[in-house]
């Protein structure tokens, strides 16, 4: 006798939640054989099947199976008796042969079924539920055989909390299959809101709606648990005006006692004693790998346990696509845990104190302190935090320590000259510098009594006042203090071989940041590059970017683009190697990203420069710090005059200068020429009183950086020439052309030359005047400047295109000529470009270069040639030695080569030579 019940499809719920991206997944279509829908419990399974099946026009027949229909007679009966209740005809063989059948074989039944299914000649569907039931090698190698010779149009749908040991990769190849997993199956946060309203009848905020759906993963069976446990508002209730804004607000909770009743009755009681020990075992790790799991568990087949959980779908999620790290679905590893807990709390903390220390072991310091905190460990938390605390402030958690810090007990902390060192540090990097000054004093105070006591770590607590005086010395430089600022980093610089503690990267780049803000620009470059050296000695990967950025910021402003990208280049490798880690934010420096912004801007590569302005627009609108705040509105306004977005540039403009006054006293460096470059928006936009106005008397101004001042001077200039006193703007610009010239200020020499010659055009000296632009194209084109150009005035650019030396071959000149047009301009590495120069190359019989040399490194090549060493070609051509070695290396790049006499051989079968 069967149980018909067995055979009564569940009847679809009119308020579920139509999920019609998977009933048109679960549709028959040639060639497939079998829907293979496999999720853990509560994941909808079992009402994704029913509501397909109630919509389609196919016959369809269903069985519900059970732990008692694993065997071979019984399952085969059962599926019979479900086509049979389904209305399927010609079925009287089947039953013969299921009556006259002897041990695990059913094989004449199967095939009489089958023959039956052939003879209706229907588009059947069978839905066999909770499939996980069967484990009978028997039945599993018939079943294999049913689908096999499944006639055409049969559709076959198995949901099952586990992956059944089918020949599965043998149908997926030919396309029988089509898998429903647990990623597909989990409700979206769409579903999600819609499962509360019209299935559970409770209106949530969409506020509570994203993080129930966040906890849950798009569980149903942990929505549902959590809308039974009360909460929300029903539909259509009327709310008190009163109570409206309440009412919106209020919450369905996740109940966690009901989904650990769920788990313990619904999954854990159909596992092996072995598999439930495992779980419950390594339940305390927050992520799993293999060598995690057997350093808790003291034992070394843990690959395999976590494989075949894998395989059983027991809500274990791969987080790679080696099957090396995974992580249990949050809810069933809270149930676990609460489990294990209640089971054996002594065992379940040890067990918890092992991964700890295995991850302390790993270097994943995050996970281990999240750990502690939820055994409230705190002397060891205290502990692992002086320990690694200082490291992973440098690396740019400081606002995860601070919220450690917190956590820890007050008198932990007072107590600790160390945990006060390390909040102090915190504060210092989330810019709460106004916090530091009494927190200086009280630490202070606790030292000096350490010492007079001889406190067992008196030698520790001498260490520190290294660290303290380094803070002091960059208050001192938020107050314009220069003088104390510079003898206080400097006695840590005599102090710091004493010490234990590593400090020379942050010494030397507060050491940098004096000499920047005197403007004494070749010892602040020695300084940040010592800064850089040694961070990466120290391991300490803000500091190398910030230093790595200023240094960059000056090299760009200085005018050596080629050498910023460089420092930038590498300063960004070292940290993605060595601090990459993708569960937390990307690790930026103000510096670097606005170094980077100037340069890929003035490159003529707008879009990238974007890229990287994005994130640091991102903190200006949440807040951050205001010298920061002064450097990157700077940048956004120059990238945006340079796009002839003048409003927007001269706001973004105003608001710097505005911050920069207001809290020039927080500011430990001089800004960049804000008014500069907001009087060349006003001339842009035909308002010449105000670029007058907003300049000011600029020989009043007490600028130390000299590019700054130089800055204002040019912008002078511009104004002068605007009000039509162009010999003025000349005396100008000649007085400041000697010291650019002196200390290498590229890009200012170009654009001294570039007003100078847009003076001279005032006054009707064109050959002069033509004779200046020529000196500005040659110096531009060594650094790479493209950008400068196109900012000039429409008869300056015109001059220019006018010119032989820009009409000449080479990709820079090319590139000029574009931006100077006004045409996008064209990268030289394009694939648009690299098809044509093939195409080239194809037509002629000789090799030719992808790019031609531009006029500067046919000189370097003529002279590498002639035997000339980087210094001397530096002089015969009377630019610095670092321009040699960026015109060597592209000349490398383009020839293809690594070294001189590969460059020499390359230039000689290219015929670039005179012999």
């Amino acid at each position: 006798m069967l149980l018909t019940t067995k055979f009564l499809r569940p009847s679809a719920d009119a308020r579920a939640v139509r999920r019609d991206r998977l009933n048109a997944m679960l549709e028959p279509e040639p060639p497939k054989r079998l829907n293979l829908v496999v999720a853990p419990a509560g994941f909808g399974k079992t009402t994704l099947a029913a509501q397909w099946c109630s919509q389609t026009r196919s016959p369809s027949a269903w069985l519900s199976l059970d732990e008692h229909d694993d065997e071979p007679r019984r399952f085969w009966q059962y599926v019979v008796g479900a086509f049979a209740h389904a209305g399927l005809a010609g079925l009287e063989d089947c039953r013969k042969h299921l009556t006259h059948e002897t041990g695990d074989t059913s094989t004449g039944a199967v095939t009489a079924l089958l023959n039956a299914l052939s003879a209706d000649n229907s588009a059947w569907l069978l839905v066999l539920d909770d499939f996980h039931f069967i484990g009978h090698a028997g039945i599993l190698r018939e079943f294999s055989y049913f689908i096999d010779y499944l006639p055409a149009g049969v559709t076959v749908t198995i949901a099952s909390r586990t992956e059944p040991a089918l020949p599965l990769a043998r149908w997926r190849v030919r396309r029988w299959v089509q898998d429903v997993h647990p990623g597909i199956l989990a409700f979206s946060e769409e579903e999600s809101r819609q499962f509360f309203l019209d299935t559970m009848g409770i209106q949530l905020s969409d506020r509570d709606a994203e993080a129930i759906y966040r906890k849950t993963e798009g569980w149903v069976a942990a929505m549902q648990l959590s809308a039974l446990s009360g909460g929300g508002t029903k539909p259509g209730t009327t709310i008190p005006a009163t109570m409206e804004r309440s009412a919106q607000a209020a919450q369905v909770d996740i109940d966690e006692r009901h989904i650990s009743d769920y788990v313990l009755t619904e999954v854990l009681q159909y596992q092996s004693g072995e598999t439930v020990q495992f779980l419950l075992d390594t339940a305390c790790c927050t992520r799993l790998c293999a060598s995690l799991c057997d350093a808790v568990r003291g034992e070394t087949n843990s690959q395999e346990k976590l494989e075949q959980l894998l395989k059983q779908n027991l809500f274990l999620l791969p987080l790679d696509t080696q099957n090396e790290w995974f992580r249990y679905h949050d809810l069933f590893r809270d149930a676990l845990l609460h489990r294990a807990q209640h089971d054996n709390p002594r065992r379940a903390t040890e067990l918890q104190q092992r991964a700890v220390n295995w991850l302390l072991d790993d270097g994943q310091i995050h996970e281990a302190i999240a750990q502690i905190r939820q055994l409230e460990d705190w002397h060891w938390l205290a502990k692992v935090l002086a320990e690694h605390g200082n490291n992973l402030i440098h690396g740019g958690y400081h606002l995860l320590v601070l919220d450690w810090l917190d956590a820890l007990p007050q008198p932990l902390v007072q107590d600790s000259p160390q945990i006060q060192m390390l909040r102090i540090w915190g504060l210092f990097f989330a810019n709460r510098v106004d916090t530091l000054d009494p927190l200086l004093t009280s630490l202070e105070d606790l030292l000096d009594q350490r010492v007079a006591d001889s406190h067992p770590d008196a030698e520790g607590a001498l260490g520190l006042q290294s660290e303290i005086s380094l803070i002091r010395s960059y208050l001192a430089r938020t107050r314009s203090d220069e003088k104390s600022a510079s003898d206080l980093t400097q006695q840590v610089l005599r102090d710091i071989d004493h010490t234990q503690i590593p400090l020379k990267s942050v010494t030397y780049y507060g050491v940098g940041l004096d000499y920047y803000g005197k403007g004494e620009l070749a010892e602040a470059e020695d300084a940040l590059r010592s800064a850089v050296h040694y961070g990466q000695l120290e391991r300490k990967p803000s500091t190398v970017l910030s230093s790595g950025g200023l240094l960059a910021w000056i090299q760009y402003d200085r005018g050596d683009i080629d050498m910023a990208l460089d420092t930038c280049t590498d300063v960004r490798q070292w940290v993605d190697k060595h601090y990459s880690d993708p569960s937390q934010p990307l690790l930026i420096s103000c510096w670097q990203n606005s170094a980077l912004t100037e340069i890929h801007r003035e490159r003529n590569r707008p879009e990238l420069a974007s890229t990287y302005l994005a994130p640091l627009i991102d903190h200006v609108n949440q807040g951050t710090e205001p010298g920061q705040h002064v450097i990157i509105q700077y940048v956004r306004g120059h990238l945006a005059f340079s796009e002839g977005r003048f409003e927007n540039a001269a706001e973004f403009l105003k608001n710097a200068a505005q911050v920069g006054r207001k809290r020039r006293d927080h500011i430990v460096f001089e800004p960049p020429a804000i008014e500069a470059l907001l009087a060349r928006c006003y001339l842009a936009m035909g308002q010449p009183g105000k670029a007058r106005a907003c300049l000011g008397n600029a020989d009043d101004l007490k600028l130390s950086n000299p590019l700054n001042r130089e800055q204002m001077q040019i912008s002078l200039a511009r104004v002068q020439i605007a009000e039509g006193d162009s010999e003025a703007a000349q005396a100008v610009l000649t007085s400041l052309m000697p010291a650019a010239e002196r200390n290498a200020h590229i890009r200012h020499q170009v654009e001294i030359l570039l007003v100078y010659a847009e003076a001279l055009d005032h006054q009707d000296r064109q050959p002069e005047a033509k004779e200046m632009l020529l000196r500005a194209v040659r110096k531009a084109s060594d650094a790479g400047f493209l950008s400068l150009f196109a900012e000039e005035s429409d008869r300056i650019r015109s001059l220019l295109l006018e010119l032989e030396e820009v009409r000449g071959p080479g990709s820079w000149n090319r590139s000029l000529r574009d931006i100077l047009s006004g045409a996008p301009i064209s990268n030289p590495h394009s694939e648009a470009r690299i098809q044509k120069a093939t195409q080239a190359e194809k037509k002629s019989p000789s090799p030719s270069l992808l790019e031609p040399l531009s006029q500067r490194e046919q000189q370097v090549l003529a002279l590498i040639h002639a035997g000339h060493a980087n210094k001397e070609i530096a002089t015969e051509m009377n630019v610095a030695p670092a321009t040699v070695k960026a015109h060597i290396r592209n000349l490398y790049g383009k020839l293809g080569v690594k070294r001189r006499t590969e460059a020499l051989a390359r230039a000689r079968e290219l015929d670039l030579l005179e012999s």
